[in-house]
């Protein structure tokens, strides 16, 4: 397929983008520059804008792909408004890590990898957070909670959860 056969929307995220290209035309090999940004800017990394990035850029998209498949840094897929890392290291491996895993698939009614219907959660798995005195470890969001269990992994979830829901539920309130 052509990138020029894929329509592109004229919108505020492919303007940003464009205009990022825009700068980066005299930096040698801008590829991985552009990718994060466009990335940053869309949250990931689908086939409409590899198909942008390889038109702007006047790159095979075959280049275009083979980069974010290449790095596993690239998403082509989105992720959730809460990435769940599980850290599957030694320390959290032994003291039950894989177990605290399958309760989180199973609450989540996804794999590892995946993102929940409704885009709340990704969940995902490390080999370490250097939080082995901690373990079994797992990180949501940017926050580290330690010394789990399968119950006490699953509660986490689901409290934030219920923390968003009544926030969002007293927001509007306020806007009545």
């Amino acid at each position: 397929m052509e990138a020029q056969a894929v329509h592109i929307p004229d919108n505020e995220q492919y303007r940003e983008l464009k205009k990022f290209i825009e700068a980066s035309r005299g930096v040698p090999g801008p590829l991985i520059q552009v990718l994060h940004r466009a990335q940053k800017i869309f949250g990931y990394l689908p086939l409409e804008v590899q198909h942008f990035v390889a038109r702007e850029l006047n790159v095979p998209l075959a280049k275009v792909f083979g980069v974010v498949t290449f790095y596993n840094f690239f998403r082509m897929d989105p992720v959730g408004d809460h990435i769940v890392n599980l850290c599957l290291g030694t320390a959290c491996h032994v003291k039950g890590g894989s177990e605290i895993g399958k309760a989180l698939e199973k609450e989540l009614g996804i794999k590892v990898g995946g993102t929940t219907a409704d885009r709340f959660y990704t969940l995902s798995t490390a080999r370490c957070f250097g939080a082995c005195g901690l373990a079994p470890v797992l990180m949501l969001d940017e926050e580290v909670h330690g010394r789990l269990n399968p119950q006490k992994a699953v509660q986490i979830l689901r409290e934030l959860r219920a923390q968003v829901q009544a926030a969002a539920v007293e927001t509007n309130k306020e806007e009545k």
